[in-house]
């Protein structure tokens, strides 16, 4: 009975270990494939933290692209700001002179009507030269308007003597005073009486400008009406482009006008104005900034 029992002792023993390498094997395996899931899982993420920090990396690049950008076209504009200044700041300083002229002028033409009549040797104009030895000269044909006639009437109104300039600086100033509604009918009055003048183009412009300032104002208080500036504002600016092709605000009014149109949410039509401008007006001040704005427009 010793030996039979020492075999099956045996026997158990050997099984046993048997057993426990299999659960051992078992183990073993299913470890190593936990394992390689988790290898694919965090290779995984670490593709999708590349990709992202890809995707990141550009957007700071778009983002700092247009950012300069965006500078750029800040400091153009105030390049082109301060030679308009510059150029109003002229325009005031040569139409201070112009309206003291004037002022001069029509002080001439009203004076003598507020004047007492003056004692002379020599009658007014048409009268007629009373008879004795004092009086040695003929009855003169009537003398045109001037210092021998102080009591003849001017042969003309005042306004009549206004130059072309003086009414295109008249209404300029109404502009530059923030009297929109007087400078539109300035302006408009202008190119009403001096239609070739070489300043039209400009006076048309200006106009557009007026509704521009007025749609500004309505802003807050009057949002609809703004809106209707904005669009008369625009009709104004492209009168420029019909009426005056040829004329040196051409430029300036297609990129006004597309601006406008911006403000108006009329993308497309803004787009082909300022194409319209960088095809045609290459040369011009306002072609790098129409440029500009079509590389940010959203296709």
């Amino acid at each position: 009975m010793g030996p039979k029992r020492s075999v099956a002792a045996l026997l158990g023993l050997v099984l046993f270990v048997g057993g426990c390498a299999s659960v051992h094997d078992a183990t073993g395996t299913a470890t190593q494939r936990d394992f390689a899931d988790l290898r694919e899982e965090f290779q995984a993420l670490s593709a999708n933290i590349q990709r992202a920090q890809r995707q990141a990396q550009s957007s700071v690049d778009r983002i700092d692209q247009r950012t300069q950008s965006d500078i750029a076209e800040t400091r153009n504009l105030l390049r082109a700001l301060g030679t308009r200044l510059e150029r109003v700041e002229s325009h005031v300083n040569t139409l201070a002179t112009r309206v003291e002229e004037i002022n001069q002028r029509v002080d001439g033409v009203r004076r003598p009507r507020t004047q007492p009549p003056v004692t002379s040797a020599v009658p007014p104009a048409g009268s007629p030269i009373a008879p004795g030895p004092s009086v040695g000269v003929p009855t003169p044909a009537p003398p045109p308007a001037g210092p021998a006639g102080p009591a003849s009437p001017s042969p003309r109104p005042a306004t009549g003597a206004l130059q072309p300039q003086d009414v295109y600086q008249m209404a300029y100033l109404d502009f530059s005073k923030g009297s929109y509604p007087l400078a539109i009918e300035g302006f408009r009055e202008f190119i009403r009486r001096f239609p070739r003048d070489d300043h039209a183009d400009d006076a048309q412009y200006w106009i557009g400008e007026s509704h521009l300032a007025l749609a500004r104002s309505y802003e807050r208080d009057q949002p609809e009406r703004a809106t209707e500036e904005l669009k008369i504002a625009v009709r104004e600016f492209r009168k420029v482009i019909a009426n005056y092709p040829r004329g040196e605000k051409v430029p300036t009014a297609l990129y006004r006008e597309a601006l406008t149109l911006l403000e108006l949410k009329q993308t497309a039509q803004a787009r082909s104005s300022l194409q319209y401008l960088v095809d045609n007006f290459p040369r011009a001040e306002e072609a790098p900034l129409a440029r500009e704005r079509l590389t940010a427009l959203p296709r």
